[in-house]
């Protein structure tokens, strides 16, 4: 795929060029509570802009159902973005209507523009291509030149993702770069040993990438919600634990791949347990109590890994070469159940290893924590795009970048 570079040294001044952008940030009504995600794309949008381009920043932001809706607006967004920049962000009330033509024919050469939502648009995520290319035919008439940036979106077959390219020019951002390339040193030539931790609420969701890194990985540690199933299919009671029951043979006969072809398999030892999930919002006490894995008591709940766990899992890092994580230990927002997450995020700040933070909730989690995204490897923006590339899947938003 041709990057940004060969763009820039082309000549884009006086030229729109349409960023598609991942600025699906969690919000606290209109208050943006990471914005780790903005400040991504911020290598891209500032290059284009200073080399005279007129830039249109897209991006989705939630789940509103194809139609507008205030919760789920852009314009803390472009505040910040704005702020980022030290520069004003125009702001587009609608995505291709008249104040995105307003907007964008307003610019000035090095100026940037925010549209509104692409999923107040039932075109942007249409099942039907005839619906999807009719969207992304409006998106084109707003630029001259596709530069995609949105990693957290390519495994998406969404109009601005996939279909946009087709009609323009189009050029992979700083970003997108950088996650590809980071990605290939998990998937060719990886530094052994490599060490998987994987965590999260649904071990549904981890089923493919733990298929796949079954001949791959030399080790994984599983934590967070999705262990439960782990610990089940081991026959313990796992008590009032998130289970994911119809998922219990698919896990044990992973547990007996493993076994056959090398792969260290890890699991909690002990976990954290209380009778009720706590309170995320008033962060009262919770006061967890620390049970064996194997003797969970039948009327409790395990919400994060225990403290010999904690040091298993970081004796298991410590002499990795290579380290992808995705997804929390335990239920990181409450401080009673965070030691798990920080643990193992500590093990990677640590680690010589060349470390990769997977996306979604681990990404979120480190900064929450107070850790220095500096002291690791790499924070992708994607988790989702992160497995299904390590799944070894075709990612739609990738091909459509291609030439």
């Amino acid at each position: 795929m041709k990057t940004i570079d060969e763009l820039l040294a082309a000549g884009v001044a006086g030229r729109r060029v349409f960023v598609r952008a991942d600025l699906n940030v969690p919000l606290d009504g209109t208050t943006i509570t990471d914005d780790g995600r903005i400040r991504a794309v911020l290598p891209t949008v500032k290059a284009l802009a200073d080399a005279g381009a007129k830039v249109v920043v897209a991006s989705h932001l939630g789940r509103p159902k194809g139609a507008p809706d205030p919760a789920f607006s852009l314009a803390p967004v472009a505040a910040r973005l704005g702020e980022l920049l030290g520069t004003g962000v125009a702001f587009a009330t609608d995505t291709v209507g008249d104040s995105a033509r307003e907007s964008v024919a307003g610019l000035r050469d090095g100026q940037v523009a925010v549209v509104e939502n692409l999923r107040f648009n039932a075109g942007e995520t249409a099942k039907d291509d005839v619906e999807r290319g009719a969207f992304a035919d409006q998106l084109a008439e707003l630029a001259d030149v596709y530069v995609g940036d949105g990693f957290g979106a390519v495994h998406r077959k969404h109009a601005s993702v996939f279909d946009l390219p087709a009609r323009l020019p189009h050029y992979a951002g700083y970003l997108i770069a950088t996650e590809v390339d980071v990605l290939k040193k998990l998937t060719e030539d990886v530094r052994r040993p490599y060490v998987v931790a994987l965590g999260g609420a649904k071990v549904s969701d981890k089923l493919a990438v733990i298929d796949e890194l079954l001949g791959k990985a030399d080790r994984i540690l599983i934590g967070g919600g999705m262990a439960y199933t782990f610990l089940k299919a081991q026959g313990h009671e796992v008590g009032i634990s998130l289970l994911q029951e119809d998922q219990v043979p698919a896990v044990r006969e992973y547990i007996e791949r493993a076994e056959k072809t090398g792969v260290e398999l890890v699991l909690p030892v002990d976990v954290l347990v209380a009778g009720e999930f706590p309170d995320l919002k008033t962060k009262a006490p919770a006061h967890p109590t620390t049970v064996a894995a194997d003797a969970i008591p039948a009327d409790q709940e395990g919400l994060d890994i225990g403290p010999e766990t904690r040091k298993l899992y970081a004796s298991k890092l410590a002499d990795a070469a290579t380290v992808f994580w995705n997804g929390p230990m335990g239920v990181f927002e409450h401080p009673d159940y965070a030691e798990g997450t920080k643990a193992v995020a500590q093990a990677l700040v640590d680690s010589p290893a060349f470390t990769v933070v997977g996306g979604g909730d681990s990404a979120a989690a480190v900064r929450i924590l107070g850790f220095d995204e500096n002291a690791f490897g790499h924070i992708s923006t994607g988790g989702g795009a992160s497995l299904e590339y390590l799944e070894g899947k075709t990612l739609p938003g990738l091909a459509a970048l291609e030439d």
